[in-house]
Order: C-alpha cells, then sequence, then structure tokens
C-alpha cells in the first residue's frame, strides 16, 4: 500500500526554537488510508516474504489526519531503506494495540515505531519488545515509566514551547481587540490530562498567556479535558459554553488540532463564532477551514504548525539507528511556527493542500 504522502509571516507568528532537544525538518506527505490491526497481520505477511525486512507503524488513532500522514512519511523512509512497512491503526483501544504488537512480534518485525494509546501499558510494551529482540521508538507519545522517565527513544514536539507560543499569540489577539479586561471574554484551554505530551502544551498556553495579559480576570480561564478527538472535544467545549452563558467572547486554544476544531463546531452551534478565536495546534485541520471557508469563514484564527512528515520520517530515522546498533539521542523535537490564513500556504507548502 504505496502512499506519496505527502512569506512572510504575521508579526504575531513566531519561528520556534529547541531546548535540549536535536530537530528534524522535511516536507509533509499526502494522506492515505489506514488499516486496522486485523488487516496489518494479512499485510505484514505478505510483506514479510519479500526482500528486506518489515517495519511496523503502530498509531493510536490510525484514522485522524495526522497519524495518517505520519504514517505515511515514515512508509516512505523505510521504503527508501529496501524495506516494507505496515501501517496500524489501534482505534484508541489498548486491545487492539497489544494485538498489533503481538502480530508485529509474530511476524518477526524488523523493528517498530508507535504511538501508544494508554500510557500506562509502556513497560509491558517494552519488555515484550526487548524478549523478542525488536527495536522500538515512541512517536509523539512517550514510552514511559510510572515516574516520566522514558524508557526508549521518542520523537515529537517541543510541547511546552509550542504551548508557549500559541499563548503568546492568543494574549495578542486578546490585547489588539481590547479583550484583556472585556467582562464577557473568557479563555477555554482544551487539555488531554492523562496524555504527558499534550501536558505541556496546555501549561505553556496558560503560562504565556497570563503573563502577557495580566490584567485577564484568571476566574474566566477555563479547562476542558477530552480523549484527542474531534467528537469529544465538541462535548468538552460545549459544555464549559453551556455553563457560562455570561461569556459571549471567547478564545480557545488547546492540546491537539482536533480538540480546537471540536471547539470551533461547538461555538457555530451556539451562536458564538462571530466573536470568537481559536488557535489550532498543528495546522492540519486549520488549512482546510481556512481553504474551505476562507479566513472569514471560521472562528479558527490561527494554528501553531509542525510537520507530521518531520515526526514520521525522524522516528524512522532514530529506528534504523536503533537497528544499527548506535545509541541515538532520547529525545528529538520537532520545531513550530505560528501560521494564519495569511501565510498559512507560504509556510506550509504543499501541507496546506
Amino acid at each position: 500500500m504505496k502512499r506519496k504522502v505527502l512569506a512572510t509571516l504575521l508579526a504575531a507568528s513566531m519561528v520556534l526554537g529547541l531546548s535540549g532537544c536535536a530537530a528534524i525538518t522535511t516536507e509533509a506527505p499526502a494522506p492515505a488510508p489506514a488499516a486496522d490491526a486485523g488487516e496489518a497481520a494479512a499485510d505484514t505477511a505478505d510483506a514479510g516474504s519479500s526482500e528486506g525486512g518489515v517495519v511496523y507503524g503502530i498509531y493510536k488513532a490510525g484514522d485522524q489526519t495526522w497519524f495518517i500522514d505520519e504514517g505515511a512519511a515514515a512508509q516512505e523512509a523505510v521504503e527508501a531503506k529496501g524495506d516494507s512497512f505496515t501501517y496500524v491503526d489501534a482505534k484508541m483501544s489498548p486491545e487492539e494495540y497489544l494485538k498489533a504488537i503481538d502480530n508485529a512480534i509474530a511476524n518477526n518485525a524488523k523493528g517498530i515505531v508507535t504511538c501508544i494509546p494508554d500510557q500506562t501499558m509502556s513497560q509491558a510494551v517494552v519488555d515484550k519488545c526487548a524478549e523478542a529482540g525488536i527495536p522500538i521508538v515512541a512517536a509523539d507519545d512517550a514510552l514511559q515509566d510510572t515516574d516520566g522517565a522514558k524508557l526508549v527513544p521518542w520523537v515529537g514536539i517541543n510541547a511546552y514551547v509550542i504551548g508557549q507560543a500559541n499563548g503568546d499569540w492568543i494574549a495578542e489577539y486578546a490585547k489588539a481587540n481590547n479583550l484583556e479586561t472585556d467582562p464577557e471574554c473568557g479563555l477555554l484551554i482544551m487539555t488531554m490530562d492523562t496524555v504527558s505530551s499534550c501536558v505541556p502544551r496546555a501549561e505553556g498556553e496558560y503560562d504565556n498567556f497570563t503573563a502577557a495579559c495580566p490584567d485577564f480576570d484568571t476566574e474566566k480561564i477555563f479547562k476542558a479535558d477530552y480523549d484527542g478527538t474531534t467528537e469529544k472535544g465538541n462535548t468538552a467545549a460545549a459544555a464549559i459554553f453551556t455553563a457560562h452563558p455570561e461569556i459571549t467572547k471567547w478564545l480557545v486554544t488547546g492540546a491537539n488540532e482536533e480538540g480546537t476544531i471540536g471547539a470551533c463546531r461547538a461555538l457555530e452551534s451556539a451562536g458564538l463564532d462571530a466573536d470568537a478565536c481559536v488557535v489550532g495546534l498543528g495546522a492540519y485541520m486549520a488549512k482546510d477551514e481556512w481553504n474551505n471557508k476562507g479566513a472569514d469563514g471560521t472562528c479558527m484564527k490561527a494554528a501553531a504548525y509542525f510537520s507530521s512528515d518531520s515526526v514520521g520520517k525522524g522516528s524512522v530515522d532514530v529506528l534504523y539507528k536503533l537497528i544499527d546498533g548506535e545509541e541515538p539521542a532520547m529525545e528529538t523535537a520537532v520545531d513550530a511556527i505560528v501560521v494564519t490564513p495569511e501565510n498559512y500556504k507560504d509556510v506550509m507548502g504543499a501541507a496546506a493542500e
């Protein structure tokens, strides 16, 4: 299943530096459909019979755009090495995920790149792979112990710094629109508190927003926890909007693109979108808002863009270092830029299509 996947910045947009992490940059491929864990077993049997080995990409939400694009980039990198790639959608199910890990082991996978749906399973997964002698690399969400220490190399985004960028952007928007002391304005931060890679995003958003807008009433800053899907993001955001009818001008940012898109839909349903400002995290769905509706047709006003291509190819690069007996960095973080309807095509290139 081959997939060829895939200027000026506004003054408020910013390029983020990395601290203490390796940086990677590539171009993003176009999306491709995902397979589930059951289909993966048959695919792998075929792949394993060809020359070269097979690398598994096992992703917690393989039907989401981010993971489809990331997996396609990983596949391209694996095939460039002469091996084949099996993409698996774990459907946010621990059972499906463990089935996929067992399939990879049973089919003598050359290696695994993965985003786990439940980080409490990390040690069990790492132990399974170690016993089978199969190297594994975590993408997006770390495989970690109970203290949060990484058990295997990880490739993902520089979460806190990217959160800070969103916090800075939305603070500048609030000040430019005289919302800092407006009694009808509130800030909603969409959170995923059970996912270690998402917690720093929300922390960065809160920290930099409150630092840049010291007069904003912190009692009007709300959090809504969800599971990373658009549907649950919509439900969580709608509950906050309904509970606070006194707020008619909403600022929203969050832990991933799906959650902020869910908030956009909730604002529209409540008739609050005209005076709202949503800042996404990923830009892979924000660009569809702007492509399909134009700058004035959506309350999605900006998004932190980071490349799924970089994470996909970067995770494979780290995996092959392990396969070759090298010792890669335990953390490799991806850079980001805040994009808007005015600059996203210049910044994102083909990924904006």
